[in-house]
């Protein structure tokens, strides 16, 4: 493990050696294992609340779930180097899928995940990160849209965020998601086919449509056509997952595109495709 790229200007620099003198302080007695275990530790201030989320809930969600979650098995404190809570959990076997490539097993087995997490009893679940109303990110998306340009479209991706805005809202109570359904936070196994879902920092409850985005980030217009039916999306809905996709593609292509290449070219991937499924 050597020292991570940085993502953030005010982010923790993570190495190996650090890690094993917060596992040998707070977790001796797994000092010496092989990599069977993940250390999961939050980059910036922003992400620390996310692992004592993650360590309360993920036990809960699991069971209800079609696929592997990560599993915790300890919340360690703050140490030298680290100032915030961070976990450790099960590792769980798998490799990312490239933006695009899944196929219509996958799209289906996003569709299993995506309905069951919907299901999930609410009583008591935190808002999630992605919980606000789509038009309330119209601010950011407009100066993301403008610092970009003209590297995008402008007049092509304000169309289509406009007409995002225009579908209605959804019309029930908030549900459990996960709210960040994007290749890196999904496993998959040899045969292409979803393995186990990771990194639920942005879960909690909010718009259904919200978990839609693999449709734009994952797989390609074939898949996405399937995963759209195996979910049963209304075109409200549909309208409003890809609002949320082009929006969180936006933002992250304006905050990563010096900093974080594969970020920004799955970013770039999935406005194209809202833009080309606009005009197909």
């Amino acid at each position: 493990m050597s020292t991570s790229p940085a993502m953030h200007a005010n982010e923790l620099r993570i190495d190996r050696a650090l890690v094993r003198r917060m596992v040998a302080e707070r977790f001796p007695h797994w000092a010496a294992l092989r990599v069977d275990l993940v250390v999961r530790i939050p980059r910036i201030p922003e992400a620390a609340e996310d692992i004592e989320k993650e360590h309360t809930w993920l036990g809960r969600l699991a069971p209800e779930l079609p696929v592997a979650v990560p599993a915790p098995v300890g919340l360690g404190a703050p140490v030298d180097g680290c100032p915030w809570p961070w976990s450790v959990l099960r590792w769980l076997d798998g490799t990312n899928p490239a933006a695009g490539t899944g196929s219509g097993a996958l799209a289906a087995d996003l569709a299993s995940f995506v309905t069951a997490l919907h299901r999930v009893d609410p009583a008591g679940g935190p808002a999630s990160y992605r919980s606000e109303p789509l038009a309330d990110r119209d601010g950011a998306v407009r100066r993301a849209i403008a610092a970009l340009a003209p590297a995008v479209d402008a007049g092509a991706v304000t169309s289509a965020w406009e007409a995002s805005l225009r579908a209605p809202a959804h019309p029930g109570p908030p549900v459990w998601i996960h709210a960040d359904l994007q290749p890196g936070k999904l496993l998959v196994d040899g045969s292409g086919r979803l393995g186990a879902v990771i990194d639920f920092g942005c879960a909690g409850l909010g718009d259904p449509a919200v978990d839609l985005i693999p449709a734009w980030y994952v797989l390609g217009p074939t898949a996405r056509d399937t995963f759209r039916a195996a979910v049963g999306a209304d075109p409200a809905a549909w309208a409003r997952g890809r609002g949320w996709a082009l929006s969180v593609a936006l933002t992250e292509l304006e905050y990563y595109r010096c900093t974080d290449r594969r970020m920004a070219d799955t970013a770039r991937h999935v406005i194209a495709e809202v833009l080309a499924e606009r005009d197909g």
